[in-house]
């Protein structure tokens, strides 16, 4: 497959790969964590080769959660080299469409679609799939570029897998890094 059909001006947003997911301080990190940080660095080089905005959201969880604003696990991964002029916006709670002012940003941006790519997977990744799809985006989903952990007797792997065939059903775009920067 090609790069999918998106609009030039579509951003790139990041959610909530903060370094919490990544550490292994508070809980273990997210599958594939490795994986995640090089596959999600390809789609930062390609969105910014191809003149695409990229966007990172953060989790603010409350006090004495490990992404409380100012714990250690709270900023976004370091490794993933976030540019200066690269906006962060922060949510409280599963969608990141509720933060109005990323709402705006992307409305800015002109290309009525995102592509997200993130964690975790069952939680606000999914949240914003429908929060973009509620605001009738065209949505593009890097399915090996979001993570979660294991939960309710399902692996990681097997959410991923299950919220992929979901996403697909409720008319998201399924691309993979491989397709969408074309290595």
């Amino acid at each position: 497959m090609s790069e999918p059909d998106l609009p030039s001006s579509a951003p790139l947003v990041v959610i909530d790969l903060q370094t919490g997911m990544f550490d292994g301080v508070h809980e273990p990190p997210i599958h594939d964590a490795l994986g995640i940080v090089e596959r999600t660095r390809a789609l930062i080089g390609w969105a910014r080769r191809d003149g695409r905005k990229v966007a990172f959201i953060r989790h603010d969880g409350p006090a004495g959660d490990p992404l409380a604003p100012g714990e250690p696990g709270w900023p976004v991964w370091a490794a993933l080299a976030q540019a200066a002029d690269e906006p962060t916006f922060a949510k409280s709670v599963r969608d990141a469409f509720s933060n109005p002012a990323f709402a705006d940003w992307v409305g800015e941006q002109g290309a009525g679609a995102v592509v997200l790519a993130g964690a975790q997977t069952d939680f606000c990744v999914a949240a914003t799939v429908k929060g973009a799809m509620a605001r009738e985006l065209g949505v593009t989903v890097v399915e090996d570029a979001h993570s979660t952990l294991d939960s309710g007797g399902e692996t990681a792997g097997e959410i991923i897998a299950r919220h992929n065939v979901e996403f697909k059903g409720a008319g998201v775009t399924l691309v993979t890094t491989e397709e969408l920067v074309g290595r």
